[in-house]
């Protein structure tokens, strides 16, 4: 397919994202995101009950997982969850493995020896190698997969790889919005830098992943950055987990991270918080609506 092409010329919006959603200049506005549903049941439980009882407002599927076919299900159960597809070129471990949607014989480039994705600490050699076309044919059939089975999607993201981790994985994903009718998680200022201009919202301040933040005294952190989140469009990705046996065995490194985040997003801390700050915590349905009529760089 051809890739947007990101001309000069285009008149540069002023003001923040909120705005162009529709927000007055001071709100503060935050997506929170729960990342990699369809991982495992742990996982899926964890992150329908943020959304349900707790403050995360939408999701991102990972369609190659194995507790992809639980969280389409639940989907078709709860049609007003918001989600994403969480397009997926790398398994997080070594003893839990899930390969591409696409028949391996395509998409050669992003396959490790074993005929499985790369792993993360080979994040590297994967972006050596893969070939642009198999990234679309891969990005495809899982965004295919999804809206065949489910409800229809709001957004395109990246699991493990901000903003795609290449230029050309960006600039694809960014067509692929446009051709399916969806929104795109940007993060990093290079990509907020190419879209401003168009119109299109984009986080208006650093993100924030969960990952990066210690477990130790996470609970008083959060609550520190809902305190201080600035004006505009912030966005969390939190990964909720329920901490069951499942979780250590199927992710021993990330569990802890995954339960600390379950455990703030559904406290009565968090809901409070939020209320008591006047925090507007959206999904990516208002960005899709945007993008939608905006439509994408061509």
């Amino acid at each position: 397919m051809d890739e947007p092409a990101f001309e000069s010329g285009s008149v540069a919006p002023s003001g923040l994202s909120s705005e162009l959603l529709g927000f007055p200049a001071d709100a503060r506005v935050l997506i929170v995101n729960n990342d990699d549903f369809g991982m495992s049941h742990a996982v899926n439980a964890a992150v329908i009950a943020s959304i349900a009882d707790g403050i995360a407002a939408s999701c991102s599927l990972m369609v190659p997982c194995p507790g992809a076919p639980e969280a389409l299900g639940l989907l078709r159960r709860w049609p007003e969850i918001p989600f994403g597809i969480h397009l997926t070129l790398v398994c997080d471990t070594a003893h839990y493995r899930w390969g591409p949607v696409a028949a391996r014989e395509r998409v050669p480039s992003l396959l490790d020896e074993s005929g499985e994705l790369f792993t993360p600490p080979r994040i590297p050699e994967l972006l050596a190698r893969a070939r642009i076309e198999e990234v679309e044919t891969e990005f495809r059939a899982q965004i295919d997969a999804a809206t065949g089975a489910g409800p229809a999607p709001t957004h395109l993201d990246w699991h493990c790889l901000a903003d795609g981790g290449r230029d050309d994985i960006f600039d694809l994903t960014v067509a692929l919005a446009g051709e399916y009718g969806l929104a795109v998680r940007v993060w990093l200022e290079p990509g907020r830098r190419k879209l401003r201009p168009y119109g299109l919202p984009v986080t208006d301040h650093p993100f924030l992943d969960s990952f990066s933040l210690d477990i130790e005294g996470k609970q008083a952190r959060y609550a520190e950055l809902l305190r201080e989140l600035p004006a505009g469009l912030s966005e969390w990705a939190v990964h909720p987990g329920l901490g069951t046996a499942e979780s250590r065995a199927v992710d021993p490194d990330g569990w802890r991270v995954r339960r600390s985040d379950y455990a703030f997003l559904t406290s009565p801390e968090a809901r409070e918080l939020v209320r008591q700050e006047g925090i507007a915590v959206i999904d990516y349905r208002a960005l899709q609506q945007t993008w939608s009529r905006i439509g994408t760089p061509r």
